[in-house]
């Protein structure tokens, strides 16, 4: 009976593939999870005294919709000093339930039924849903690990059809870690501005990358007006617990996605926004920190896995890799499975991501190195006994 009950694109809806490795991994033992994407840090002790502090100042009430005031100002000050895009707190920033919500709110805001989105794989796992949700439909771009899985202006414009409405673009990159340079995105923007298209602008990665300066789509000559701006505090700050982003746009698209969030959230919580203040206040030196340690994993993980055999492209950014697996004959899934079994190692297959990321697993290195040292050494392991059964 219950079955009439559930609406018909939802029964199609499946179930997000990272959550379950993660689910499974966790009722095992002895596991090294590799598969969520979550800094193995706590978050910076000044962020939760500050948390604390407003609790004690009897801050508990709702905040404005759009969050508070003085986080808004926060935000702005800390993009422009950073990419040098500056947004006006009082009506061009949302303080959200994580960058998910924004991403949710974006595409609720400007699709009608049936307008298309371009979208970048291998991508996120919540992008297609959320499109769809949403009553969109997206157009996929595959990336390929021989361009270093960058998004080319000429797949863009390749896609573009009379009901394409926006691109997502997600830099640095999950899975894959790919970062688009700032010629890329000179390329990409000529594109957009010639369609008259939107660009959400997926940035929750941007202060995790390692060799060069990160360029935002926002800050691109003419793009501002034309690009929604989501990022948030979870990955830099290791606060994925605390559920808070933002999105960042122009003003009169800004105050539609509002009028969504009033209805859906009210505002995001009150003692994370505290917190949130205080991590880009005070809390930079921490982040800068933490990437350092990310990069000397990275560097010891794509040498490990290149050592086993595994081509493996080097991320710019975010703390994933996506190795290749295809030398071993097994599909990511069939792959991961067996390797989770066998040696107790949680990784992702790549074709959760969409079908370009077949034949790829994702190996989060936010852990510790001793973690990574032993995950590398049972992958190894694993890849040996493969060898022998051929």
């Amino acid at each position: 009976m219950s079955e009439r009950f559930i609406a018909e694109h939802i029964k199609t809806l499946k179930p997000s593939g990272i959550r379950r490795f993660f689910d499974l991994a966790q009722s095992m033992e002895g596991v090294i999870s590799l598969g969520v994407g979550e800094p193995d840090f706590t978050t910076p002790w000044s962020v939760i005294e500050a948390s604390y502090h407003s609790l004690e100042r009897g801050f508990t009430a709702y905040t404005p919709n759009a969050g508070l005031l003085t986080l808004r100002q926060s935000i702005s000050r800390f993009l422009d000093t950073r990419f040098q895009v500056r947004y006006q707190p009082e009506d061009e920033v949302i303080v959200t339930v994580g960058a998910s919500q924004s991403i949710d709110l974006a595409f609720r805001a400007i699709l009608n039924p049936g307008d298309e989105v371009i979208v970048m794989e291998p991508s996120f796992v919540s992008y297609i849903p959320t499109i769809t949700l949403a009553g969109g439909v997206p157009v996929i771009v595959d990336t390929y690990e021989k361009d270093a899985f960058k998004l080319s202006k000429e797949a863009v414009e390749a896609a573009i059809t009379e009901k394409t409405k926006a691109i997502l673009i997600c830099s640095p990159n999950n899975p894959t870690g790919a970062v688009l340079s700032r010629e890329d995105l000179i390329g990409i923007s000529d594109v957009i501005k010639g369609h008259d298209l939107l660009v959400i602008s997926d940035e929750i990665y941007a202060d995790l990358l390692y060799d060069d300066t990160y360029t935002s789509m926002a800050s691109m000559e003419g793009m501002k007006e034309r690009t929604l701006l989501v990022s948030g505090f979870s990955k830099a700050f290791a606060m994925t617990g605390w559920r808070l982003g933002y999105v960042c746009g122009p003003k009169d698209l800004i105050a539609q996605m509002l009028k969504i969030h009033q209805y859906t959230i009210m505002s995001a919580p009150t003692m994370a926004q505290y917190g949130a203040i205080e991590a880009l206040e005070n809390g930079l030196s921490e982040v800068e920190m933490m990437k350092e340690s990310y990069k000397q994993r990275r560097n010891y993980v794509v040498k490990a896995l290149t050592r086993m055999g595994l081509s493996c492209h080097v991320p710019g950014g975010a703390f994933y890799v996506f190795p290749s697996i295809k030398s071993t004959g097994l599909s990511s899934s069939d792959f991961a499975e067996q390797l989770l079994m066998e040696e107790k190692v949680a990784v992702v297959p790549g074709s959760v991501f969409g079908d370009s990321g077949e034949g790829y697993i994702r190996c989060s290195y936010a852990a510790s190195m001793k973690q990574l040292t032993e995950a590398m050494d049972r992958i190894s392991r694993f890849l040996d006994k493969l060898k022998a059964k051929e």
